[in-house]
């Protein structure tokens, strides 16, 4: 083996042992994730997904220009997991507005009945397909996991949101949150920023998973609303 290969393969050997140190750190991210998303969804397929893409990064790093490797891979690592959720396409332009009717649907059901409605009485309330309205859900568990901006282009009002400054986007998005109450407003701070998931949050607050998806929702549309007009 010439001097070149050997130091080549030596070179191999030592970035895959970087990789090999923060798998833990990868498994943890891939469990974290999974602990907000439906059951459909797999643990291996999340932690397959980080793996692959920390020992991709791992034969790229450059120490001398990055002088922490997790910090340098962290973020690539968990949109490597956002990506392949996405991959799976669970938004259709027709689910898309079957989740919407079930969000209205939902909220009726528990101004009356203080509780979520099944899957069952879903489907009779709004006339479909007992399936369907399981799928639209689980779309919509794996939809509340992306971040703020791929929510906010989703949807008609996407495009909108598309063509407007990030700067100023921020700022709607400030203004919509200054409206809120503000144990509302730690809600959507410890599940986006924190990454908790709805039962930690419902522990921390001592309110219900059903309410504090309602506020995340509501959120969302109302910052869509802000950007429509």
């Amino acid at each position: 083996m010439s001097p070149h290969v050997a130091y080549a393969n030596d070179i191999k050997h030592k970035k895959d042992e970087l990789a090999i140190q923060y798998l833990p750190a990868v498994k943890a991210m891939a469990f974290r994730l999974k602990e907000r998303l439906p059951s459909s969804i797999d643990f291996m397929d999340l932690s397959a997904i980080g793996t692959e893409e920390l020992i991709k990064l791992s034969r790229r790093y450059d120490e001398t220009l990055n002088d922490s490797f997790w910090g340098y891979a962290k973020k690539r690592v968990y949109g490597a997991m956002l990506d392949y959720l996405r991959s799976l396409d669970v938004l259709s332009r027709s689910s898309r507005k079957l989740v919407k009717a079930i969000d209205y649907a939902v909220e009726e059901y528990l101004l009356v009945h203080n509780e979520q409605p099944s899957d069952e009485q879903l489907a009779e309330i709004l006339s479909e397909d007992v399936l369907k309205i399981h799928e639209a859900r689980i779309a919509s568990s794996i939809y509340t996991v992306m971040p703020l901006h791929d929510q906010l282009h989703i949807g008609d009002e996407g495009s909108s949101i598309a063509n407007i400054e990030k700067e100023e986007l921020i700022d709607i998005i400030k203004k919509v949150l200054s409206t809120f109450k503000e144990r509302e407003q730690i809600i959507i701070q410890l599940y986006y920023f924190e990454e908790l998931t709805l039962k930690e949050i419902s522990d921390i607050l001592n309110i219900t998973e059903s309410r504090i998806s309602q506020i995340h929702k509501s959120v969302i549309e109302k910052i869509k609303e802000n950007v429509g007009a």
